[in-house]
């Protein structure tokens, strides 16, 4: 029972800066954001009628925060930076470089291509979840940036 105890503290309760588990967390952590960014992108455009692009820009920014929180406290734990402020403003930043991505992305392949908007969402969060993650973890949450 011990060495069970002491994989799942290491996999799931432990500051880390193990690549594979950070991904794992950090894909965890990304599931739970693009949730809250889908339902809430759905919710908008066919319950309040916003526009596409409108409701992908507030669901995304939603998607951030809960992103932002739950990296902080559990995924990058322990490498980020003393300001907390300095810290979400260049979390948000990579935040908007995203969301730039993913409304580019989900315009192109919406309108260009006639992708329902909804598969198109999908398409455009594994890119933009690559970028997040690869960004995060090594522009603002590597041992350099302490």
């Amino acid at each position: 029972m011990p060495l069970e105890n002491n994989l799942f503290r290491r996999l799931f309760v432990l500051p880390t800066d193990n690549l594979l588990l950070q991904l794992m967390r950090y894909t965890f952590v990304g599931g739970v954001a693009f949730v809250v960014d889908f339902a809430l992108l759905y919710i908008l455009t066919e319950y309040c009628h916003f526009y596409y692009i409108a409701s992908a820009t507030i669901s995304f920014i939603a998607g951030l925060l809960v992103n932002y929180i739950i990296s902080i406290l559990w995924v990058f734990r322990g490498f980020g930076s003393v300001n907390r402020f300095q810290e979400f403003l260049f979390f948000a930043l990579i935040g908007v470089i995203g969301l730039g991505i993913n409304a580019g992305l989900l315009w192109v392949i919406t309108d260009c291509f006639g992708v329902y908007y909804m598969l198109s969402k999908l398409i455009t969060a594994v890119i933009v979840y690559l970028w997040n993650f690869f960004a995060r973890k090594y522009l603002l949450f590597s041992k350099k940036s302490e």
